[in-house]
């Protein structure tokens, strides 16, 4: 679990799937087991506040993200109202969105063509590549490889890169765009 203040009232949780299954979760849990759910997020809330000495207290906006390979984005606010509460008592809004693409993350651009090279015997042709911070990012959407095993791209894609915690919104407004549209179909017509 990684732990980053944005501001003095909020802050951002990444937690792997790995994360999660040590927690003793599934990917499903989080849709239909409300109740660890809520016992799962006032745990992470805790740690958190104990890592970053932020008193919690009162009303937590929290929006998580589920991203497809990687794990959670954890999105938290604290709101700053008069509420006359016990003490110990913290009232969280929680919002799940599930992403519909993958983000991996590679080392060079020479990985980026090796995993096409796999990608598109698969009828996967789409993608947009980004570079941000001395790293190459590709991301797919679901459209990009609806026709195939989801597993099977995360496979591929996982022996040349790692998944990626940056979200797509932070690469298109920092990150160099390489390849806006149809990755994959353009770097193999140029490198094959």
């Amino acid at each position: 679990m990684r732990i980053e203040r944005l501001s003095n009232d909020q802050f951002t949780i990444f937690l792997t799937f790995d994360d999660l299954v040590e927690r003793g979760f599934t990917k499903d849990d989080l849709w239909h087991d409300a109740s660890n759910v809520r016992s799962l997020f006032s745990d992470m809330m805790y740690e958190a506040s104990s890592e970053l000495g932020m008193e919690l207290d009162g009303m937590l906006l929290v929006q998580v993200h589920l991203m497809q390979a990687q794990g959670m984005h954890i999105f938290v606010t604290q709101q700053d109202e008069e509420i006359n509460w016990d003490d110990d008592f913290i009232e969280m809004k929680v919002t799940l969105d599930e992403s519909n693409e993958l983000i991996f993350s590679f080392d060079e651009f020479e990985d980026i063509i090796q995993v096409s090279s796999y990608l598109s015997p698969l009828t996967v042709t789409g993608g947009k590549v980004y570079y941000m911070h001395d790293r190459y990012y590709m991301i797919l959407d679901e459209i990009d490889f609806s026709n195939i095993n989801k597993e099977d791209v995360i496979g591929i894609m996982s022996e040349y890169s790692n998944p990626s915690i940056i979200t797509s919104h932070r690469l298109q407004e920092y990150g160099k765009v390489i390849f806006h549209t149809d990755a994959i179909q353009k770097i193999i017509e140029i490198f094959y």
